[in-house]
């Protein structure tokens, strides 16, 4: 075990990292009207800039956590944060918009290695309990803040241009890369026992992209068309050949029974609401806000400002609220107030009051981030052997991203349903969506009071961990 010196000192590069990682989810999306005006991108397109990066990175994560297990978290660390800094510096330089989208994709590939391997080397290096709690929140807080914010900075970004808001992470990810060096544990370079399921790989990294895939391309082709439907039906086959697979295999990529874990299954589907509903919303907001107010895109970054400040305000409060309260009772609030923010907006029309529906809705949605967010993470990691952190992570990205690639795309068809002409009636019933999905995790969240206090279970007998 590391010295308390320098575990702080790992914790502060993780968090630079997970920062730039969430950052770079939102901090593009002011920018696409320059992005799309400057490379003559037409509008399908200039959608892929935004999705090229979640179909990299959500359709890794899996595979990016289990290797981090195998291959040595540091090593697999440093390396992907290498790929990170020096697509970031392509994406900012390329003149052409089939590389931008390439270094997008690449970009995203690195974030789905290195947000895992950060996570499990967190909950490797800290001790499960209140420290590790404090060390997750602080860890949590930072991707939360940066995700929150990076729509703030992309409008400040912006209005110098466009170009720094994809340039900004390279130094940033240099300098956390020559301290990583220094101050990550050598000792996590140990690798899990098992060999490589090279086949299980293949399979659920397949059939994620193509999920990912073809949920952002639904609206444009048609939920309902042969391409679709024949996607899904590929996406459920390779989906149960997975699972076949990893029943089969003596060291399989995703151990099915860590799935047990009632905690981490409430953690999964809650990050997956909590993510899928506010991107979406995030999404609706940038119509509402710039395309029917006719607002800056300096103005409707600095809408989204209340709750990110919130966000970094508070998160790092949350590992010893969870100590106090427990996770459960945090996500059920959080979840409440995630409600609460998108009913508030419900009430939008073409005169919104700053002071009476987007600020305090925005509030609202930032104290269900800080509440949310970081026992999401304790719940899925607790209980969960050194072996498996990586895989408990991985899982957890993934519903994230992939949550909120679905949801989007379902949100983008509820806003096209009725013609290309954008109007009031269509952005509420859109938030709609994200409202209920908001409700539905108020309810699961809830399933987590009747759990009981789980009693230990030795790793080679069952590996089943029971967290509440």
């Amino acid at each position: 075990m590391s010295s308390h010196s320098s575990r702080w000192g790992a914790l502060a590069v993780l968090c630079a990292v997970i920062f730039l990682d969430a950052l770079d989810v939102s901090m593009v999306g002011v920018a696409l009207p320059a992005i799309q005006h400057d490379l003559g991108l037409s509008t399908s397109s200039l959608q892929w800039v935004v999705s090229g990066y979640v179909l990299g990175y959500g359709g890794l994560l899996l595979l990016g956590g289990r290797t981090a297990d195998l291959l040595g978290r540091r090593r697999v660390f440093l390396v992907a944060l290498g790929v990170f800094a020096v697509a970031s510096l392509l994406g900012g330089l390329v003149d052409d918009g089939a590389l931008l989208i390439a270094a997008r994709f690449i970009k995203g590939v690195g974030a789905a290695f290195t947000a895992p391997a950060a996570l499990s080397i967190i909950t490797t290096t800290f001790p499960e309990g209140p420290e590790r709690n404090k060390a997750l929140s602080i860890f949590t807080a930072c991707g939360a803040s940066g995700y929150s914010l990076g729509l703030v900075l992309s409008g400040l970004l912006t209005e110098i241009g466009w170009r720094w808001t994809l340039l900004m992470p390279v130094p940033v990810a240099i300098i956390a890369l020559v301290a990583a060096l220094k101050v990550l544990p050598r000792g996590e370079e140990e690798r899990a026992e098992g060999g490589h399921d090279l086949i299980g790989a293949v399979l659920i990294t397949a059939s994620m992209l193509l999920l990912v895939f073809t949920v952002v391309q639904a609206p444009e082709a048609g939920w309902t068309s042969l391409r679709t439907i024949g996607s899904l039906v590929a996406v459920a086959a390779l989906l149960g050949l997975f699972v076949l697979a990893e029943l089969r295999m003596r060291h399989p990529l995703v151990r099915l029974g860590i799935l047990r874990s009632g905690s981490l299954v409430r953690a999964n589907l809650g990050l997956l609401i909590l993510m899928g509903s506010y991107v979406a919303f995030q999404f609706v907001a940038m119509q509402y806000f710039q395309n029917l107010l006719g607002w800056s895109a300096l103005g409707t970054a600095l809408a989204f400002l209340p709750a990110g400040l919130l966000v970094a305000i508070t998160s790092t409060k949350m590992g010893d609220f969870a100590d106090r309260f427990g996770t459960t009772k945090l996500t059920i609030i959080g979840a409440a107030a995630l409600a609460g923010g998108y009913a508030m907006f419900l009430g939008i029309d073409e005169h919104p009051s700053l002071g009476g529906l987007v600020i305090p809705g925005m509030l609202l949605l930032g104290i269900a981030f800080a509440l949310s967010f970081a026992p999401l993470n304790i719940q899925a990691t607790n209980g969960v052997h050194d072996d498996e952190q990586g895989l408990a992570s991985g899982l957890l990205n993934t519903s994230g991203q992939v949550g909120g690639a679905i949801v989007l795309a379902v949100v983008s068809a509820v806003l096209t349903s009725n013609g290309a002409t954008l109007s009031i009636e269509s952005l509420r019933s859109a938030i709609v969506v994200s409202l209920v999905l908001a409700l539905v995790g108020v309810a699961i969240s809830a399933t987590g009071l009747r759990v009981r206090k789980p009693v230990a279970v030795p790793q080679e007998e069952a590996k089943v961990y029971e967290t509440v």
